[in-house]
C-alpha cells in the first residue's frame, strides 16, 4: 500500500512547488501550477475524448470476437484462435506502431484509396490514426475478460430461454449480456485506465499533432524540466481518472443488481 501511495504523495507535493532556475523542483506552496493548467487544455481534451472513444471502439470489436470464441467456435480450434489473439503481444508495441505508420502513410492505405478513384486522403498524423493504433494495441485486453465471462456462462440458461419461446435476440439481451457484465466492466476499466496514460501511440501515429496528457508529461519532465507543472498536470489527470472510475463503478454496480436478478431466474 505504501508503494502505491508514496509516489502519488510526492507528485502531489511537487505540484504545489515551483520550477527552479535550471529546471527541476523548488519547494514552495503555490497554486500557480494549477492556474496554468489551461495551457495544456488540448492534451486533456484529446485524452478525455479519444480514451473513451477508443475504449468503446475496442468493446464493439472485442465483444463479437469474444462471443464467437466462447460460444460459436469449434472447441478443437478455440485454443488456436485464442493464441492468434495473443500473437500481437509477442511483438513490441513500438514495432506494431511503426507498421501502422506505413499502412496509414502516403504509400499505404491512402495510396490504395487514391488508386481506386476516391481521391487523396490523409490518415497518418490524425486523430483517426491514433484511434486505429489504440484499438489495435489494446484489443486483446478487452477480448480476454469478456471471453472468460462468456466461456463460464451456464449454457442451460440459454437452453431454458429457448425452450420457453424466447427469440435469440431476447435471450441475448435478457440473459447473455447481463451475465457477462463483469467481463465487460473489467475489459473497459483496463483499457480506459491505460489509455488515459498513453503516450507512445499518439507520439508515433499522431506525429506531434495529436497530444495526450502522457505526451505533455514527457515534455514537461524530460524536456522542459518543469517538474512542478508536470506534477500538477499528473495530479489533475489522476483526479479525473478517480472521478471517472468512481462514476463508472457505480453504474456497473447497478447493472450488477440486474445481473443477480437474472441469475435467480
Amino acid at each position: 500500500m505504501v508503494m502505491l501511495v508514496l509516489p502519488l504523495t510526492v507528485v502531489l507535493i511537487f505540484s504545489f512547488g515551483e520550477r527552479g532556475a535550471s529546471g527541476g523542483y523548488v519547494p514552495a506552496f503555490t497554486l500557480e501550477q494549477y492556474a496554468n493548467l489551461p495551457a495544456r487544455w488540448t492534451a486533456f481534451k484529446n485524452t478525455m475524448v479519444l480514451a473513451p472513444i477508443g475504449t468503446i471502439s475496442s468493446l464493439l470489436i472485442a465483444y463479437p470476437l469474444a462471443y464467437f470464441l466462447a460460444v460459436r467456435a469449434d472447441p478443437k480450434w478455440k485454443t488456436v484462435l485464442l493464441v492468434l489473439v495473443i500473437v500481437p503481444f509477442w511483438t513490441s508495441i513500438l514495432i506494431r506502431s511503426y507498421a501502422w505508420i506505413f499502412l496509414l502513410g502516403g504509400r499505404g492505405v491512402p495510396a490504395f484509396i487514391d488508386w481506386i478513384g476516391f481521391g487523396s486522403v490523409r490518415l497518418i498524423n490524425t486523430p483517426f490514426a491514433v484511434l486505429v493504433g489504440i484499438v489495435y494495441g489494446y484489443l486483446p485486453l478487452m477480448v480476454f475478460p469478456i471471453f472468460v465471462s462468456l466461456d463460464r456462462l451456464d449454457k442451460r440458461l440459454l437452453e431454458a430461454s429457448s425452450d420457453l419461446g424466447a427469440t435469440p435476440t431476447r435471450t441475448f439481451v435478457q440473459i447473455t449480456l447481463p451475465l457477462c457484465v463483469p467481463g465487460i466492466a473489467t475489459g473497459c476499466l483496463l483499457v480506459f485506465i491505460l489509455l488515459m496514460g498513453e503516450f507512445l501511440i499518439p507520439a508515433l501515429l499522431g506525429g506531434g499533432k495529436v497530444f495526450f496528457v502522457g505526451n505533455a508529461l514527457v515534455d514537461l519532465f524530460l524536456q522542459s524540466r518543469n517538474w512542478a507543472f508536470g506534477s500538477a498536470v499528473a495530479a489533475t489527470l489522476v483526479f479525473i481518472m478517480l472521478i471517472s472510475v468512481t462514476i463508472y463503478m457505480r453504474l456497473i454496480s447497478r447493472l450488477g443488481t440486474r445481473r443477480e436478478d437474472v441469475s435467480l431466474m
